[in-house]
């Protein structure tokens, strides 16, 4: 049975997830709407990234008999002034992102929830790799500046990346399976 506490944070993480894959969706609006589908692309496929990670602590919770009670979702921004801006916005967003991981972590050891500690070193893991993604392209972008052929070849590059749904999740995905499997 999944600790009360822990339960109650793990739906506050979810509703963090899908307002994360909220944000990215809206910037990927904001990148089609603005001539950049390489751009828009690549956040389509971070919606779908953090779709995911709410669909981790989803599976968490009802595998250890725990409620899942969705929570309404704040819109956090829907505009830009520039690729830049958009990309420096959602390495920000990634590190409030982190801080919440770690004190999910923090919860699981004074709760001594070592299966939830299990499944929070995944997402320790998986911040690196988010904040380092989202620093790079604006770490980039920063040095092109406002040259076109540029930014026109950082969309290009961004534009080849694929989503992957993780074996782990895609029984939660197919019709009918339900969580077990």
């Amino acid at each position: 049975m999944i600790p009360k506490r822990i339960e109650d944070a793990f739906n506050e993480q979810i509703r963090h997830e899908l307002e994360s894959a909220y944000l990215y969706l809206a910037m990927a609006a904001y990148f089609d709407n603005g001539g950049f589908p390489g751009m828009g692309r690549w956040m389509r496929a971070q919606v779908q990234e953090e779709l995911t990670h709410a669909m981790r602590f989803y599976k968490h919770i009802i595998e250890r008999g725990g409620e899942v009670r969705l929570q309404p979702l704040n819109i956090l921004a829907h505009k830009w002034d520039s690729p830049l801006k958009a990309f420096e916005a959602a390495y920000e967003h990634e590190k409030f992102i982190t801080g919440k991981i770690h004190e999910l972590v923090k919860l699981a050891q004074s709760e001594g929830d070592y299966a939830s500690n299990s499944l929070l070193q995944w997402f320790v893991d998986e911040q690196v790799e988010e904040e380092e993604s989202t620093l790079t392209v604006a770490q980039q972008l920063r040095l092109i500046g406002g040259d076109g052929r540029g930014l026109l070849m950082i969309d290009r590059e961004l534009g080849q990346r694929t989503f992957v749904l993780p074996p782990e999740l895609a029984n939660l995905y197919a019709q009918g399976t339900g969580i077990a499997g």
